[in-house]
């Protein structure tokens, strides 16, 4: 698998996080779709049609928190990689598949930790 043939699905509920968070993917040639909410992410999730190699989604959603769309992103597609982003990271425990990442990240946090999930070198 090519950084310019992943596909990360990233869901923030603010506005300009998300839009760092895309610019910084978009930027590492990686190919993004982005949801401002569950609604939105459980849309992508359910196109059957819609190729997705990786979900990077904030844990403290409105509605659905990240955990619970996690568990009902892998309800639909079971073998999904899931990057939780925290600012309460050490307080998150991952499961099988899952990962997470600290808030604030820097750049090569970011692209060490989604190409060390897609096993990209």
């Amino acid at each position: 698998m090519s950084v310019e043939t992943s596909i990360i699905l990233v869901v923030e509920d603010d506005d300009i996080v998300r839009m760092l968070i895309v610019d910084v993917l978009e930027e590492l040639e990686f190919k993004v779709l982005e949801a401002d909410g569950c609604e939105q992410a459980l849309a992508f999730l359910n196109d059957e049609d819609q190729y997705i190699d990786l979900m990077m989604t904030d844990v403290g959603l409105p509605v659905m928190d990240g955990r619970e769309l996690a568990t009902q992103a892998r309800m639909v597609r079971p073998e999904l990689p899931v990057l939780f982003a925290s600012g309460y990271a050490e307080n998150i425990e991952a499961p099988t598949g899952m990962h997470v990442i600290g808030k604030p990240f820097s750049i090569d946090q970011l692209r060490d930790k989604v190409k060390g999930i897609l096993a990209i070198t």
